[in-house]
């Protein structure tokens, strides 16, 4: 088995109803069982910024799946969920699943890259990564994730909100 780290989020509809969802789904289809969950978490968008802000989480998975097939369920639950392939790059959107992290994996292939490469630049991915594994360590950079968010100088708002309260 293999940690694995999802970072989740959207803005479009009710996203909080589609992370609880996600993490259902995840289950329910054997991509792996959730073992940790942050809290909620308000962000400012980056980008493009005349939307909505985002709602976003995290989530640890127990996966015994290879990396290209944890990827591709989750691109599966988006699409279920709602997610169009068609979208403005950093638009808006009702689902997002990235796998931030798989186990100690460096992957540099066409559709996966592992970890994720923004994930150490962008505070709505590693607040809520923080909050669950704050002692993990980035496969390439080899910093733990408490000491990459201390190290962001970002001005991206991130407000933590009420817990998503696990895949039930």
């Amino acid at each position: 088995m293999t940690l694995a780290y999802i970072g989740l989020g959207g803005n479009l509809g009710d996203p909080r109803a589609r992370i609880r969802e996600a993490l259902r789904r995840i289950e329910e289809r054997g991509l792996g069982r959730v073992t940790a969950v942050s809290s909620f978490w308000r962000t400012e968008p980056v980008g493009f910024t005349d939307q909505p802000w985002f709602v976003n989480g995290a989530a640890e998975i127990e996966t015994a799946l290879a990396p290209a097939e944890l990827m591709a369920g989750l691109l599966a639950i988006e699409r279920e969920l709602g997610r169009s392939a068609e979208r403005a790059k950093d638009g808006p959107r009702p689902i997002d699943l990235d796998l931030l992290i798989y186990g100690d994996a460096v992957i540099d292939e066409p559709g996966l890259t592992t970890p994720h490469p923004r994930m150490h630049r962008r505070r709505f991915a590693l607040a809520p990564l923080g909050e669950i594994a704050p002692g993990l360590r980035h496969p390439r950079l080899r910093s733990s994730i408490a000491e990459l968010l201390v190290a962001l100088t970002d001005p991206e708002r991130v407000e933590r909100a009420e817990p998503i309260g696990g895949p039930g």
